[in-house]
C-alpha cells in the first residue's frame, strides 16, 4: 500500500519502543530505601538483577565494593544500567566513557522516591523504555526528551517488538524532515504501519524521502529508511544429524530466491520431533530468530493448504508436510506460503508470510531447558554469575524449599516448586517434565549440582526410562562452590593435597561398600571430606569411621567441622581425631579429617588449618642441588 495516509492526533497509541524493554538490566542501589524500590521494579524488568554495596543495604543479587568500577565494568558490557540514585552519579562516573552514541547502552537515573525517571543514554535503545516502565510502576514521570518521541509520538530507529531497522543511518535525516514538516512517503509492502499512523507523524502521499515497510530484500538508498516486520516464518525439516550448514545454505538460498529479508524472518519452526537437532538451532542462531516447534497433531492440521503433500512423511512424523506445515501454522490462518518445499540432500525448507509481525511466542513452543544450578552452600556471595544468570532466565525453579528460601529475592516472580527433603526423585521428574513442555527450568542444589546432588540423578532418570520428551531437552549442569571447598576456605587450606569425598549415608549405598572406599582413602593418607555424616536416626556410621581412620593416622590428627557454612547459624571448629564422635556432627556438618600431613597452626587469636603440598622439601632439594653444583 502507498499513498496519502491520515494524520492521528498526536500522543494517540504508544511511541514506537514503548512495548520495548531491554533484558537483563542492572537495579543499582546505593542505600535500604533504593533497595525497596528496585524490589518492586524487579519483577516487571525482564530478567533483571540487583546490584548493591556488599552488606550496606540489605541482600542483593549482586555486591560490589567500588561503585564507578561496577557501572563502568557493566557499561562496556552494555549491560542495561537502572541506577535509583541521583543522575549526576552516573553522569559523572560514565561520561570519560561516552563515545559513539550506537555503541553505548542503556543508562536511567530514577528518583529514590520514584518521582522520576531519566532516560539518560540510549533512549533510542531502551532507555526510553526502561524510564517509562519505571515510572508506571512507581507512579512518577518518564522525562523523555529524545526529540522523535516528544514531538512525533515515535522513534523510527527503535521500532517495536518486531520490527527490524536495515538502515539505521537513514533514521536521522528521516526524523529530521518530518519535525521540519517536509514531505515524508509511507510505503506499506508488508506487516501493519498502524503503529507509525497512531503516532501523529505528518507523511504524505509524495516525497523526495520515504519511510517503506517491507520483507523484501533489495539495495538501500539513503533516501529511504527500510523497516523490516517479521512476517516471514521459516519451515525446516531434516535428517537426523543433517549438517548445520546444509540447513543454513538451503535456506538462505531459498530466502535470496523469492527476495525475502532475512531480517523478516520472526521464527524457524518445525517439527517436536527435531527439538534437539542441532541444525534447526544453528539456522535459528544465524538469522537472529527463536526456533519453535510444534506437535505432529498441529501440523497435519494444515494439510489441506500444503502444497507438497508426502504420503511418506506421514508414515514417519504423523503430519503430511513439516516444513510446509509448520511455515502456515506458524504464520497463522490469514498466512500464505510465499515458498513451497524446497530440498536438499537431507533437509527441506519453505517459507510463508504472515498479514502482520508474528509472536514467536504464541508459534509452537521453545525446545525445554534444563539447568541443574548449584547454588554454593548459601551465602549470597557464593551463589556464581552464571547460576544468577540461569535462575534470572529461568520460567520455573524447582528444588527442596530450605534451598529456594536461601534464594531469596534471587527468584521473585518465578513459578516455584517446592518438595520436602527425601523428595528427589520427585523433583527431578517434575523439572524434566515442565522443561520437556517447552519451559525453561531451573532445578536447584545446594553446594555443587554434580557432587552428591541432583545432576546425577537426572541423567540416571534419562537412561532408565528414555523418554521421548525428556531426551529432546537441552541440559546443562551448572558448577557451584561445595560444602567442602566452603569448609575448607574457612579454615585455611585443608584441602592443599590430594583429597577425597565419602558419603557416610547407607540409605542408597550398603554400608559395607562405605566402609571398603573409607579403608582404602585411610591407606592411601587421602585428607577426606565426609558428607552426611550423621542424622537423628544414624548415629553409629561417624563412629565406624572414625575407628576405621583411626588404623591409619593417629588420634591427634585434626578434624574440621563445619556446620550450616555461608548460613545463619555458622560453626567452625577443629576437634582431634579421636574425639569425634555423633554429637559433633547432623546433616548440616561436612566433616574434613586431615591426612598425616594436615597441620593446625595458631597466629595471634586465629587458628588454620592447612596440608602443605610439599614446597619445603622441594625448595630444601633445590638448595642442595645448587650447593652441589657449587661444589663441583
Amino acid at each position: 500500500m502507498t499513498g496519502a495516509l491520515t494524520k492521528a492526533p498526536a500522543g494517540t497509541g504508544g511511541g514506537a519502543g514503548s512495548d520495548k524493554l531491554p533484558a537483563g538490566a542492572a537495579l543499582i542501589v546505593l542505600t535500604p530505601g533504593g533497595l525497596e524500590l528496585a524490589r518492586k521494579l524487579k519483577p516487571a524488568l525482564p530478567r533483571s538483577t540487583i546490584h548493591g554495596p556488599g552488606g550496606r543495604v540489605g541482600e542483593t543479587d549482586v555486591t560490589f565494593t567500588d561503585l564507578a568500577a561496577h557501572l563502568k565494568e557493566l557499561f562496556a558490557a552494555r549491560v542495561p544500567i537502572v541506577g535509583v540514585c541521583a543522575a549526576g552519579i552516573l553522569i559523572r562516573i560514565l561520561a570519560p566513557l561516552i563515545t559513539e552514541k550506537r555503541q553505548e547502552g542503556p543508562v536511567v537515573a530514577l528518583a529514590e522516591d520514584g518521582s522520576a525517571a531519566v532516560p539518560l543514554l540510549g533512549g533510542h535503545r531502551g532507555a526510553n523504555g526502561l524510564a517509562r516502565a519505571s515510572a508506571a510502576l512507581c507512579g512518577g514521570t518518564a522525562a523523555i526528551t529524545t526529540a522523535g518521541e516528544v514531538s512525533l509520538g515515535l522513534a523510527l530507529d527503535d521500532p517495536p517488538t518486531g520490527w527490524r531497522v536495515a538502515n539505521p543511518e537513514c533514521a536521522k535525516s528521516v526524523t529530521a524532515a518530518l519535525l521540519a514538516g517536509e514531505a515524508v512517503r509511507l510505503d506499506i509492502e508488508a506487516g501493519d504501519g498502524d503503529w507509525l499512523l497512531r503516532s501523529g507523524a505528518p507523511f504524505a502521499a509524495t516525497g523526495a524521502l520515504a519511510v517503506r515497510l517491507t520483507d523484501r530484500d533489495g539495495p538501500l538508498s539513503q533516501q529511504t529508511l527500510v523497516l523490516h516486520p517479521a512476517t516471514l516464518a521459516l519451515g525446516v525439516g531434516c535428517a537426523r544429524g543433517v549438517a548445520p550448514e546444509e540447513l543454513i545454505r538451503l535456506a538462505r538460498g531459498a530466502l535470496r530466491r523469492a527476495n525475502l529479508s532475512p531480517a523478516s524472518v520472526a521464527c524457524v519452526v518445525s517439527i517436536e520431533l527435531k527439538a534437539d537437532e542441532e541444525a534447526v538451532h544453528a539456522l535459528a542462531r544465524e538469522l537472529d530468530a527463536p526456533a519453535r516447534f510444534f506437535s505432529p497433531e498441529r501440523l497435519e492440521a494444515e494439510a489441506p493448504r500444503l502444497a507438497s503433500p508426502s504420503q511418506r512423511v506421514f508414515r514417519e512424523t504423523g503430519c503430511h508436510g513439516v516444513a510446509e506445515g509448520a511455515a502456515l501454522a506458524a504464520a497463522g490462518p490469514d498466512g500464505e506460503l510465499v515458498v513451497a518445499k524446497l530440498k536438499s540432500r537431507g533437509a527441506t525448507c519453505a517459507i510463508a508470510r504472515a498479514a502482520d509481525v508474528i509472536d514467536p511466542s504464541k508459534a509452537g513452543r521453545a525446545r525445554g531447558v534444563l539447568q541443574v544450578v548449584g547454588i554454593g552452600p548459601g551465602a549470597a556471595a557464593w551463589l556464581t554469575p552464571e547460576a544468577r544468570a540461569a535462575l534470572s532466565e529461568a520460567d520455573d525453579v524447582v528444588g527442596y524449599g530450605l534451598y529456594l528460601d536461601l534464594l531469596g529475592a534471587s527468584i521473585e516472580g518465578k513459578r516455584r516448586h517446592a518438595s520436602a527433603l527425601g523428595a528427589e526423585e520427585e523433583r527431578v521428574r517434575l523439572a524434566l517434565d515442565l522443561a520437556a513442555e517447552g519451559r525453561a527450568v531451573a532445578l536447584v542444589s545446594s553446594g555443587d549440582a554434580g557432587i552428591y546432588a541432583l545432576a546425577a540423578l537426572v541423567f540416571e532418570l534419562l537412561e532408565r526410562e528414555d523418554k521421548a520428551g525428556w531426551n529432546r531437552v537441552r541440559i546443562a549442569v551448572l558448577p557451584g562452590i561445595s560444602a567442602m571447598q566452603a569448609a575448607a576456605a574457612r579454615a585455611g587450606a585443608p584441602l592443599g593435597h590430594d583429597f577425597c569425598a565419602i558419603s557416610l549415608s547407607d540409605l542408597l549405598t550398603p554400608w559395607a561398600e562405605i566402609e571398603e572406599k573409607l579403608k582404602a582413602a585411610a591407606r592411601g593418607d587421602f585428607v577426606i571430606a565426609l558428607y552426611n555424616p550423621a542424622s537423628s536416626r544414624r548415629k553409629r556410621q561417624i563412629v565406624a569411621a572414625r575407628d576405621i581412620l583411626l588404623t591409619s593416622r593417629g588420634p591427634e590428627t585434626p578434624v574440621l567441622l563445619a556446620r550450616n557454612v555461608g548460613r545463619e547459624g555458622e560453626e567452625i571448629d577443629v576437634i582431634r581425631l579421636g574425639e569425634l564422635g555423633p554429637g559433633h556432627a547432623d546433616m548440616t556438618t561436612v566433616v574434613l579429617v586431615g591426612s598425616s600431613k594436615t597441620r593446625l597452626i595458631s597466629r595471634g587469636k586465629k587458628r588454620w588449618l592447612y596440608t602443605p603440598r610439599g614446597y619445603a622439601s622441594r625448595g630444601a632439594a633445590q638448595t642442595n642441588r645448587a650447593s652441589e653444583e657449587r661444589g663441583s
